[in-house]
């Protein structure tokens, strides 16, 4: 690395240093570590399987269906 490249990590290592110090003042063992300010949870219901649209109903309205399949215009030039 040249002078100036070290001059500037250096600067850079720095600015790091000093973020890091300032996260370790506040930190202490009474607060626990989390990854989100609000308590949150994954909100999931039963996998069940309930009736649904045939392959056929749901086509029913497409203006345009290939193969069992909507067809939808080519919009990225791909084959």
């Amino acid at each position: 690395m040249t002078d100036s490249e070290l001059d500037h990590l250096a600067t850079e290592m720095d600015v790091i240093l000093n973020a890091v110090a300032r996260v370790q003042e506040v930190a202490t063992s009474e607060i626990k570590p989390t990854s989100h300010p609000v308590p949150i949870s994954n909100v999931t219901r039963s996998d069940v399987v309930v009736p649904s649209l045939t392959p056929e109903q749901a086509l029913s309205g497409a203006p345009a269906k290939e193969d069992g399949r909507f067809r939808v215009p080519q919009i990225l030039g791909e084959e």
